[in-house]
């Protein structure tokens, strides 16, 4: 009984512990952000800005001379910058908290097809890697999943709310896709060399073939038993649901294309993409956009160039096609504060700033089907926006003076915050 009580102790204060800051109150008087350098979000800038707020919406954005309303508070941004809330896409934060904890983990289901599976009512609002993300803007995120052929929906969440209900922008907007891998590299000592896998690379397309097939089938007549999987088939089916295609080899992406088309899928967004550039007459052909792997990694082949991931972005975005930045990869929760800095880097290499912000801010809001609340400085759409005392692509100037969410204003303080703080009061005694 002992040993019961004193865990249930650990436990609670445990919780005490990771616990996240309280969420910001409603906004309650309006607000002026004057002064500031706004990017738009669509590509553009307004010098010495006005940018309005009331009751959690953008209702002005002109330039200082031109202000129409009066405002309860006026916060003077001049020689700052004003920015639409980024958002991170194909991301998992508030799934994982801590990698080598089991109980803190709700990536990881059972089975191959998964439709009915719901990222949404696994998001940990409270998770400290959601807090520590806000300090560099990054306000919204789609949370994904990423387990099995058919991983299930994603949902996109605001980064500051008490709970998943609270955090819910727009549930079950897309069904993820894993595409089965074509190849896989065999080392041997000297080069690597990659392999076809054509039996089981078949087999599988041939497995997630009879499954669109039976779900089809069932969605188009009444049943009496309800089968979640199928059942959760039919906005993908219908075009109220995205189909969200993660795939970066040439082969993979032609064929997971051409077979989402045959099955009637609709709305299609590639996601990955490593060898898209050599098949972008296609993506533009159907008109699909593309999540883009982030530039700070490998190249996926020998004699590949090795600036190739950096100039990615230029190469689709010359093509005509919409992009927005993949944050997944390695220690993917905790770098996707880097997804700003990811922007930056595809900046310096060709895509112009103003575009960079772009794919981050409306190219993104557009993907995820939440462009007509978020993306841009527009007025009718959520104040969900920040002021950074430099450019918000440059890791050394990207210092967040304040943010907002739907008009909330948020604290910017974080553990990481507290502990900068606690050490430079230490060596400032010396």
């Amino acid at each position: 009984m002992k040993n019961y009580i004193l865990t249930i102790a650990f436990l609670f204060i445990g919780i005490i512990g990771i616990a996240q800051q309280t969420p910001a109150a409603d906004q309650q008087e309006s607000i002026l952000i004057l002064g500031a350098t706004a990017h738009i979000g669509d590509g553009t800038i307004l010098e010495n800005s006005a940018i309005g707020m009331l009751n959690g919406k953008i209702v002005e954005v002109t330039t200082a001379e031109a202000v129409k309303e009066q405002y309860n508070k006026t916060i003077d941004a001049s020689g700052q910058h004003v920015y639409p809330g980024f958002i991170a896409t194909n991301s998992t934060v508030g799934m994982v908290e801590i990698d080598a904890i089991r109980p803190t983990n709700d990536l990881n289901e059972i089975g191959e097809y998964l439709p009915h599976i719901r990222t949404i009512i696994a998001y940990n609002a409270e998770s400290k890697v959601v807090e520590s993300l806000r300090p560099n803007g990054i306000l919204t995120a789609q949370v994904v999943p990423n387990r099995g052929v058919i991983a299930g929906s994603s949902s996109v969440v605001k980064l500051d709310a008490w709970n998943w209900e609270d955090a819910a922008l727009l549930t079950d907007e897309g069904l993820h896709i894993n595409w089965p891998r074509a190849y896989t590299y065999s080392w041997r000592i000297g080069p690597s060399s990659l392999k076809y896998n054509k039996k089981s690379y078949e087999e599988k397309i041939k497995s997630l073939g009879q499954f669109l097939t039976e779900s089809a089938a069932y969605n188009k007549k009444a049943n009496e038993v309800k089968h979640l999987p199928f059942a959760a088939m039919k906005n993908a089916f219908n075009g109220n649901q995205t189909v969200y295609l993660h795939a970066n080899g040439q082969r993979e992406i032609v064929d997971g294309i051409e077979f989402l088309k045959e099955h009637a899928i609709k709305k299609i967004v590639l996601v990955g993409g490593n060898e898209a550039h050599k098949v972008s007459d296609l993506l533009k052909k159907h008109e699909i956009p593309v999540v883009l792997s982030r530039p700070h990694r490998l190249p996926t082949e020998e004699d590949q160039d090795v600036k190739l991931p950096f100039k990615m972005a230029k190469i689709l975005m010359d093509a005509g096609l919409l992009i927005t930045i993949d944050v997944s990869g390695r220690m993917e929760r905790m770098n996707t504060r880097n997804l700003p800095f990811y922007a930056g880097s595809f900046a310096a290499y060709g895509v112009p700033k103003e575009k960079a912000v772009e794919m981050i801010t409306l190219n993104a809001a557009k993907i995820i089907g939440v462009d007509d609340r978020l993306g841009s400085l527009t007025v009718g759409k959520d104040a969900t926006l920040f002021i950074s005392i430099g450019d918000a692509l440059d890791m050394r100037t990207n210092q967040l003076s304040h943010a907002f969410i739907g008009g909330r204003d948020l604290s910017l303080e974080t553990h990481q915050t507290e502990l900068w703080k606690r050490y430079m009061e230490k060596y400032s005694r010396k």
